[in-house]
């Protein structure tokens, strides 16, 4: 039990607010106690410079075989033959791809944010818009990529990488297509499966590791595991140059007890069980977009393909910003999100993302997912005259009927 009152106070607090709370927020999830335990383990105190069997430090006999055994459980999980399970986050993963593969200043193409691209994929804000040279494709007017375009524009720029893989982006990924173009214009294929990984592993997304010079990926969305990053490839030439990059290259020390975490992860994710639960996530994110088509909303791309939607909130005239305020008033929690060419900006939006990973870890299915539609449309639609605290304590008697489970067979 932790002494620290302050501090066990707000980890109370914040297990209250998870307990009574529908979470649609698409990049989150909910690990397993065996994840979490292993996160707190002894593990934390280890200092792991270096690679299995080359490391800095001594004392590490153990850390080589947790960081054996993860790697070669996410090689089992994904059919692949190198992995790198040592970045921190996403983040620190794609820079680490970047840097392996190109130098500052060179062509990267990748979707922009504002169509449902990442920060990491060439944001003016970001490290990766800082130092490269992005240059974006976008989808078409029903939402969806349009391959030749993307063609279009990579022969035109002659971008070192191209970037497949998103935040915002609800249909299924042709990566084949994608490497293709690759081919025809001299890139890499960088694939981000940061939010499809889960689905990728359960074979209900199109496989990238066939077509892709190197895939990221976080661990925490659909994939269910701690918060950190894997990166993963067949070419050991260049799965070299990443294993550099990532120490000494941009990170230091790993964090040897989210390995750990990680590697009862890619366990927990090989199995029949976490297959059907990735099926579930996908009709539970079909069908609530579909109710709520049926409510009057507009659903960017009409639909989905995997665990999560964008909102359009034009014809309900309110921001993706104050949408996500009313709705986490309420004790539902959405993330605000740009629409194709949106023009308002990242910080004020006109959608809300919604995805179904969280939900679905606690056994809601297509009925809960029409009462949650209920709750959307009623509270956005009403938001006037709405009284928040009835509401709240509707949605509270609602979602404290599905308890976070512990463990996941």
């Amino acid at each position: 039990m932790i002494k620290d009152k302050q501090v066990l106070s707000l980890i109370n607090k914040e297990r209250a607010r998870q307990f009574e709370t529908i979470n649609l927020i698409a990049s989150e999830n909910y690990s397993s106690i065996d994840v979490r335990e292993a996160e707190s383990s002894f593990f934390i105190n280890k200092y792991a410079e270096g690679y299995p069997h080359k490391r800095y430090y001594s004392g590490c006999e153990y850390v080589d075989d947790i960081e054996d055994l993860a790697i070669e459980r996410c090689k089992e999980l994904f059919n692949v033959k190198f992995a790198n399970v040592q970045p921190h986050s996403g983040s620190q993963a794609n820079m680490a791809v970047y840097f392996a593969l190109i130098k500052p200043k060179d062509k990267v193409l990748s979707l922009g944010l504002d169509n449902g691209g990442h920060l990491t994929h060439g944001s003016e804000v970001n490290f990766s818009g800082q130092l490269f040279n992005f240059s974006h494709y976008t989808v078409n007017e029903n939402g969806v990529l349009d391959y030749e375009q993307i063609l279009s524009i990579a022969r035109r720029v002659k971008p070192k990488i191209i970037v497949a893989g998103y935040s915002a982006y609800p249909r299924n990924i042709d990566f084949k297509k994608f490497r293709e173009i690759a081919d025809l214009t001299g890139a890499y294929l960088l694939s981000d499966i940061s939010h499809i990984s889960g689905l990728v592993a359960s074979k209900l997304h199109p496989d990238p590791f066939k077509y892709s010079h190197v895939v990221t990926s976080t661990t925490h969305k659909t994939l269910r595991g701690p918060r950190g990053a894997i990166i993963m490839s067949n070419d050991s030439s260049i799965f070299e140059s990443v294993q550099k990059s990532v120490f000494p290259g941009v990170q230091g020390g790993p964090l040897v007890n989210v390995i750990a975490s990680k590697a009862i992860a890619f366990r927990e994710s090989n199995s029949d069980s976490f297959r059907k639960y990735s099926e579930n996530i996908i009709s539970n994110a079909r069908y609530l977009a579909d109710a709520l088509i049926a409510r009057g909303f507009s659903v960017v791309s009409s639909g989905t393909d995997n665990h999560l939607f964008v909102l359009d909130l034009s014809n309900f005239n309110i921001t993706g910003k104050d949408a996500q305020n009313l709705l986490e008033s309420c004790n539902i929690n959405v993330s605000k999100s740009l629409i194709p060419n949106d023009k308002n900006k990242p910080w004020i939006a006109s959608g809300i993302r919604l995805g179904t990973p969280a939900v679905t870890s606690r056994g809601l299915g297509i009925k809960e997912m029409e009462i949650i539609a209920d709750f959307i449309y009623s509270i956005i639609n009403s938001r006037k005259n709405i009284n928040t605290q009835k509401v709240s304590k509707e949605v509270i008697n609602f979602i404290k009927q599905f308890p976070i489970l512990d463990h996941y067979e």
